[in-house]
């Protein structure tokens, strides 16, 4: 089990943050509970808010006073009604789910309510989800069961139906951002990725994906080639691109690549000061954007996205893209 810390989760799970305050406050804690999100949003923080708030002896402003006896119990793992299931290899087992039940049946010294927490919810084997549901389907008014999962379909419909849903949000950008700076990746390539994806450990990888960096400087140096002529824009789809189309997934990281950096374009001459995918290209986006007119921007915009359709329609790829240049640089309708 993960070090136990509520720290940060109000900021990162706002709404949810305030949800689980009310529910506690007004003691209308349910027999069951499935917290959603994608990995990164912070589950297992949430989860440990909610256990220590309804446990917490002395609240502060709703919030847990970190100090009391069940806090400190809870942070060391040592609450007597307190429990969790983690998957025994690739499934959570009928025997895990009957222990379980067992310890739960059982009386403790302790008088406040029994927790028990389901990690990776979705990994429940069959059996073991049966029994689950049949222990879910006799609630007891001082048991509650708290599940976690970034693949909600996966449930049975009938554990979905029994249980409250509190949906956590995508991580916040910014909170993204700065936990990929942490990690040693620059700020420019830290914006980038934080366009491609929500999932800090995925934009990590990304991050330091040499074949993406190649991607991006590819992407950069075509929209540059553009700037000045067809001409150079088509040599460099030769000399640089070449190798970058072989896969569907790098050939439409590039559209999407292109995509952003048109709309950086645009973000930039609405405000000076935007927040850009592209950062290191503030200066040169500036320029563009003096020379061109939003509806300019719109239409090639709007080719991009067609070229991002035309990608899975099987298209030679490097026909495709010599035909984006051209229609870029030339404001044409699409062919």
């Amino acid at each position: 089990m993960e070090n136990w810390s509520i720290e940060g989760v109000e900021k990162l799970q706002p709404n949810v943050f305030k949800q689980i305050q009310t529910i506690v406050s007004k003691n209308r804690i349910g027999h069951a509970y499935i917290l959603e999100g994608a990995k990164g949003t912070g589950k297992k923080k949430v989860m440990q808010f909610f256990v220590q708030l309804i446990y917490c002896e002395n609240p502060v402003n709703n919030v847990p006073c970190e100090t009391c006896r069940s806090c400190k119990r809870l942070k060391s793992f040592n609450h007597l009604n307190f429990m969790q299931l983690e998957p025994d290899g690739q499934f959570i087992k009928k025997g895990q789910v009957d222990e379980l039940v067992h310890t739960l049946s059982k009386t403790t010294i302790e008088k406040q309510r029994k927790i028990y927490v389901i990690h990776h919810a979705d990994q429940l084997n069959a059996s073991a989800a049966n029994t689950l549901l049949k222990f879910l389907e006799e609630p007891q008014s001082e048991i509650t069961a708290i599940l976690l999962t970034d693949r909600m379909h996966a449930l049975l419909p009938t554990i979905r139906s029994r249980c409250q849903h509190l949906t956590l949000s995508p991580m916040p950008t910014a909170i993204l951002k700065q936990k990929l700076i942490e990690e040693g990746v620059t700020e420019s390539m830290a914006s980038t990725v934080c366009k491609m994806t929500n999932q800090v450990e995925e934009a990590i990888n990304l991050a330091k994906d040499e074949q993406f960096g190649l991607v991006r400087k590819s992407v950069l140096k075509l929209v540059e080639a553009n700037g000045r002529s067809v001409q150079d824009a088509l040599m460099c789809i030769h000399e640089d691109f070449g190798t970058l189309l072989k896969e569907k997934e790098q050939a439409e990281q590039a559209l999407d690549l292109l995509l952003f950096a048109y709309r950086d374009i645009v973000a930039i001459k609405a405000s000076p000061i935007a927040d850009c995918t592209f950062p290191d290209m503030n200066s040169y986006w500036k320029q563009v954007a003096l020379q061109t007119t939003y509806e300019q921007l719109s239409k090639q915009l709007e080719m991009i996205l067609h070229a991002k359709q035309n990608l899975h329609k099987n298209m030679n790829r490097t026909l495709m893209m010599e035909q984006l240049m051209l229609n870029l640089q030339e404001g044409f309708t699409f062919v």
